[in-house]
């Protein structure tokens, strides 16, 4: 009777140490990542960026869960440079990836042209990252890195795709599609276009979502590239009655956001219903500023839109949820770029920083924990064409292609109504050398707009100047 006793304290202990096992195991697993993308989102237009008027209580739950950056960046004011900057870790100009890729607006000296204009061939991606790592990997959404099959997300390290290769197209089926434009076309794999039958933004996410269950035994990344709330102005009749009190536009975004809020809610539900949630990294941030003439969106309390260099078109909301790793509710205040986001990723799988090429980005990681606490990055830079900016610390050069250049103070001055370009003269002079110093380690542009272009961007921003 003693030895039967003894014999089943022996058999639950040895199960105990199994558990134990099991557990350290599953905490040891690597996380689940999930990059939320947005498009042309205004910095001002969600609820935990401050809006009012406009309702996101799934994101802004999300921001409550983790951490949020108050000066994240993009590395382009524009779709095209920002996703490969942001996909490639590094400043997309290295490779001559400077200028939008929209068909029939380019300059035709340019060296690309149409579904040629993409992400060069030898640049790997984050899917090509993860994927090395034992990552099962999916995009769904607006591509924008090249329309020809070579340039397809399933040729980029992607194992699956839903979506379309251009930037953009109407949030529903088309009847017929627009001439000159198969970019518009979406797309379920390679090469088998179908119409989509439903708004597309609540189909991305149940693309995602499909992705999570039949892949959640082992660990999977998911881009979710929303073209929301990127033109054309597309609502359901639905989600426009909830907002009985805008008009116009401004109530298009709102419904168009709506929308988004659902889609990005059902996922983080689904992850916590799959018992995924704690080992997930979800990252939530956007393209660039909002091109508030376009959509109506609001960049306050930052001057400028997308498509220029001050605030309102290179600083977007940003956010990072990581519960088994980062505090809740917290908030990051140094200066950090979506172009940080592959280290990140790459580290946070368990990758060695030192396998990524020409990475420009950093492991955000350390800083959020607080095991760094220096700045990830002294400097940063923007460029398009003769228009750039560099930011060192908290002064910021804005140089122009029709007027002096600018010298703000961020600390001071986040808005840039102050400009100090005469009052600091050595700091221009010692700014400008830095930004020209970077600028020699760039290619040439593959391809580059028309140059009456350049008036329309100048002239946006000074319309949205505060």
């Amino acid at each position: 009777m003693m030895m039967k006793i003894l014999s089943i304290k022996t058999v639950l202990f040895i199960l105990s140490i199994f558990s134990c096992t099991a557990t350290l195991g599953q905490s040891k697993k690597k996380p689940n990542i999930v990059l939320i993308f947005t498009d042309d989102g205004g910095y001002a237009d969600f609820g935990f960026q401050g809006s009012k008027e406009i309702k996101t209580p799934e994101i802004d739950k999300l921001a409550k869960q983790g951490v949020k950056f108050t000066q994240g960046y993009v590395t382009a004011s524009v779709c095209g440079p920002s996703r490969a900057g942001l996909i490639t870790g590094q400043y997309q100009q290295k490779f001559g990836y400077e200028e939008n890729n929209v068909p029939g607006y380019m300059s035709p000296s340019s060296k690309l042209l149409g579904e040629d204009m993409g992400l060069p061939l030898d640049q790997k991606t984050m899917g090509d990252y993860l994927k090395s790592l034992g990552y099962k990997t999916a995009f769904y959404g607006k591509w924008h890195l090249g329309g020809t099959d070579e340039h397809h997300p399933m040729n980029r390290g992607f194992d699956e795709f839903y979506g379309f290769r251009g930037g953009d197209r109407s949030y529903f089926a088309y009847q017929q599609l627009p001439k000159n434009h198969p970019d518009k076309k979406m797309e379920n794999g390679l090469g088998n276009f179908e119409e989509p039958a439903t708004y597309a933004t609540d189909l991305f996410a149940e693309k995602a979502i499909d992705f999570m269950e039949r892949n959640q035994e082992e660990p999977f990344f998911i881009f979710l590239s929303y073209n929301a709330v990127h033109t054309p102005m597309e609502a359901t009749e639905e989600d426009l009655k909830r907002f009985p009190k805008l008009e116009g536009k401004r109530q298009e975004l709102a419904a168009m956001t709506w929308a988004l809020d659902r889609a990005c809610g059902k996922l983080l539900d689904k992850l916590e219903d799959l018992g995924l949630d704690e080992n997930t990294i979800v990252v939530f941030t956007n393209d660039n500023g909002g091109p508030s003439d376009k959509n109506a969106s609001i960049n306050t309390p930052l001057s400028g839109t997308k498509s220029n260099h001050l605030e309102g078109g290179i600083r977007v909301p940003y956010l990072i949820k990581w519960p088994e790793q980062l505090k809740k509710n917290a908030s990051y205040d140094y200066p950090v770029s979506t172009f940080d986001l592959l280290p990140t990723f790459y580290a946070a799988a368990g990758g060695d920083l030192n396998d990524l090429e020409n990475v420009d980005g950093v492991d955000l990681l350390p800083f959020v924990k607080g095991e760094n606490t220096e700045r990830p990055h002294q400097t940063l830079f923007w460029k398009k064409e003769t228009r750039a900016a560099v930011r060192d610390g908290d002064w910021k050069l804005i140089r122009y292609s029709d007027r002096p250049a600018e010298l703000y103070n961020l600390a001071d001055d986040i808005s840039e109504k102050n400009n100090l370009a005469l009052d600091y003269p050595e700091k221009v002079k010692v700014l400008f050398k830095k930004l020209y110093e970077w600028e020699l380690t760039l290619e040439r542009p593959l391809w580059q707009l028309k140059r009456s272009f350049e008036k329309y961007d100048n002239d946006r921003m000074d319309n949205y100047k505060l």
